[in-house]
């Protein structure tokens, strides 16, 4: 089992869409939350559950795939670190270059 962390970005990410969907329902904002953290928290046991991320082509960096939006992650010895949750729409090459995903 390894550790799973959130960068703040991704936290940040995740709060965004929240409240997006918080406008007109905050029942399923609340529950759209929840069911994102109970997809994250299985990275723990199986940390290379989520496929590559077809861009990168890396093996250190994973996604899985949630309703509308990649769940963007990368493994580690020691920990799973979410990097990111993103529309599955957004160009990534576009926003995110090679090397931004080093930082996390």
């Amino acid at each position: 089992m390894v550790k799973v962390v959130w960068s703040d970005s991704a936290v940040a990410d995740l709060e965004s869409i929240v409240e997006y969907i918080a406008q007109d329902s905050g029942h399923y904002a609340a529950a759209f939350a929840e069911k994102v953290l109970k997809a994250v928290e299985k990275l723990g046991a199986f940390p290379r559950i989520g496929r590559l991320v077809p861009e990168y082509d890396r093996e250190d960096l994973r996604e899985l795939i949630f309703q509308n939006y990649r769940i963007i992650y990368k493994v580690e010895p020691e920990r799973v670190a979410i990097a990111a949750i993103v529309r599955a729409s957004r160009d990534l090459m576009r926003w995110y270059p090679p090397e931004a995903w080093d930082v996390v």
